[in-house]
C-alpha cells in the first residue's frame, strides 16, 4: 500500500495516524478472540467439558461428546504419575491429575459405569478397617463382597507441542507504520495438545481400544502487555490456564473416538488361542509352532512296486 493510499484512508492523514493504528488494532483483537478459544464444547463454556453427571444423567455436557443407550462395563481411570508427561503436566504447566477430567466424560457419556481406584479408594478401605476393629455402628454394613470389580482400564497419557503463528504479522507487515504490531503479532503462540486414551481388559489385560485426540488454542498474553490498561482490556483471565483448557478439548476428542471404536467392537482372534504361543515359532521354542519348526519332514509316500502278472498255465495236448 503506497503512502498517498494509506493517508487517503487515514480519515486526516499524520494527526489521525495513532487513532487510525489502534481502531485498526482493536478490531484485529476483535477478530482475533472471536476465532480463539478451544475449538471444540461451548463457546461460553470454561472447557469443553462442562456440567455434571449423577448416576445414568448428566446435566449441561458439551453437546458434542458421545453418548450410549446401555453401558458397557465397569472402568477404572489409572493414570501413569511417574511418565515425563505427567512431570511436566504438574510441574511445567502447574496443573493437576486428568484423572477427574476424564471420569466426568465417562460418567456423562453412560458408555461405562465408574469406580474408584485412586486415592478415595484408601478411605475405602479405612472405613472397613474401622468396621473390623469395631468401631463403626452396628448396621454400618462395611461387610465384605460388596466392592464392584473394575471390568476395564482407561489410561490416558498427553504430548504437548506449540508453535508460532506468523499469519497476522504477515498482514500487518504490509501496511506503513504497522511495524509494532506485526512484531505483536509474531509472539502469538498455538498450543496445540495431542492425547491418548487406552481401553485395557483387566481379567486378560488385553487392549480393547485406542484412540487419539488433538486440540489447539492461541495465547494472547502478549496483546495485554501491550495494549495496558489504555485498550484492549485485560485477557489476563484467559491466559491464565490456555494449556487446561487445550488439554481439556483434546481429552474430549480422543473418549469420543474411542467411544466410537468400541462401538464396532470385533474381538481379535488367534489361531490356537490367545496367549498359547501365536503363530509365530522360533528354533528351540516350546509353542506347538515352535515344535513344528524342529519336527523332520515327512517322508515323502512311494508308488508300491506292481507285482508282475502271473504267467498263463500250459494246457496238456489232447489225448488222440
Amino acid at each position: 500500500m503506497s503512502q498517498a493510499t494509506w493517508d487517503k484512508y487515514n480519515f486526516g492523514g499524520d494527526a489521525m495516524r495513532p487513532i487510525t493504528i489502534r481502531l485498526f488494532c482493536s478490531i484485529v483483537v476483535a477478530v482475533s478472540l472471536a476465532g480463539c478459544g478451544v475449538r471444540m464444547g461451548d463457546e461460553s463454556a470454561r472447557t469443553p467439558v462442562t456440567g455434571s453427571a449423577g448416576g445414568a444423567t448428566a446435566q449441561n455436557a458439551n453437546a458434542k461428546l458421545e453418548h450410549c443407550d446401555q453401558s458397557l462395563g465397569t472402568l477404572a481411570v489409572v493414570e501413569d504419575q511417574t511418565a515425563p508427561w505427567y512431570y511436566r503436566l504438574t510441574r511445567e504447566y502447574k496443573l493437576t491429575s486428568t484423572v477427574p477430567l476424564i471420569r466426568l466424560l465417562v460418567q456423562q457419556s453412560n458408555c461405562f459405569v465408574v469406580v474408584e481406584r485412586g486415592r478415595a479408594f484408601g478411605q475405602m478401605q479405612t472405613e472397613r478397617a474401622l468396621n473390623q476393629a469395631g468401631e463403626l455402628r452396628q448396621g454400618s454394613n462395611f461387610g465384605q463382597g460388596q466392592i464392584v470389580a473394575a471390568d476395564y482400564s482407561l489410561n490416558p497419557m498427553i504430548t504437548f507441542s506449540q508453535k508460532d503463528t506468523r499469519g497476522v504479522g504477515s498482514v500487518l507487515g504490509g501496511i506503513p507504520y504497522a511495524g509494532a504490531f506485526g512484531a505483536l503479532a509474531a509472539s502469538l503462540r498455538t498450543s496445540e495438545a495431542s492425547t491418548t486414551l487406552t481401553l485395557v481388559d483387566n481379567r486378560s489385560g488385553v487392549q480393547l481400544a485406542a484412540a487419539e485426540g488433538a486440540a489447539s488454542n492461541t495465547d494472547f498474553a502478549a496483546w495485554s502487555g501491550f495494549f495496558g490498561s489504555g485498550g484492549g482490556g485485560s485477557l489476563g483471565g484467559y491466559t491464565n490456564t490456555p494449556e487446561g483448557k487445550v488439554l481439556a478439548g483434546a481429552f474430549a476428542d480422543a473418549y469420543n473416538r474411542l467411544v466410537g471404536a468400541v462401538r464396532n467392537y470385533k474381538a481379535q482372534e488367534v489361531k490356537g488361542g490367545l496367549g498359547t504361543g501365536g503363530a509365530l515359532g522360533v528354533q528351540g521354542g516350546t509353542t506347538p509352532v515352535s515344535q513344528a519348526l524342529e519336527s523332520p519332514a515327512p517322508a515323502p509316500a512311494t508308488k508300491p512296486v506292481a507285482k508282475p502278472a502271473p504267467k498263463p498255465a500250459l494246457q496238456a495236448a489232447p489225448k488222440k
